[in-house]
């Protein structure tokens, strides 16, 4: 899955996802596999969403979170998109696997 890297010392992340540019923090996360890895999922969210469903579907469960949970941390790791993606990011074959709109099942979770 190619890519554009880009380094923003100012992200609020490690890094971000945001099709088709991968945005690091710092210049050196970008040979982190885990983390490519784990933005490399949200990508493959975002292309099955058609790009621009996916970012108002992560905001609403994230403003959803963030009212049942009152907690800006948790809210963001109750997304169902960040529970694949952080439940994944290890295995560097999931990709390759991953049956289409598999975040769906990370909302009854």
């Amino acid at each position: 899955m190619k890519y554009w890297a880009i380094t923003f010392s100012k992200l609020p992340a490690d890094a971000m996802a945001l099709y088709p540019f991968m945005i690091f923090k710092k210049q050196v996360l970008q040979s982190s596999q885990v983390i490519v890895n784990h933005e490399k999922v949200h990508f493959r969210q975002q292309q099955e969403l058609l790009i621009i469903f996916f970012y108002p579907l992560y905001f609403l469960h994230y403003l959803i979170n963030l009212v049942k949970y009152r907690n800006h941390y948790s809210a963001y790791r109750q997304i169902c998109f960040e529970k694949e993606a952080y439940s994944n990011e290890g295995d560097f074959e999931y990709l390759k696997h991953r049956k289409p709109y598999a975040w769906l099942k990370y909302l009854r979770e």
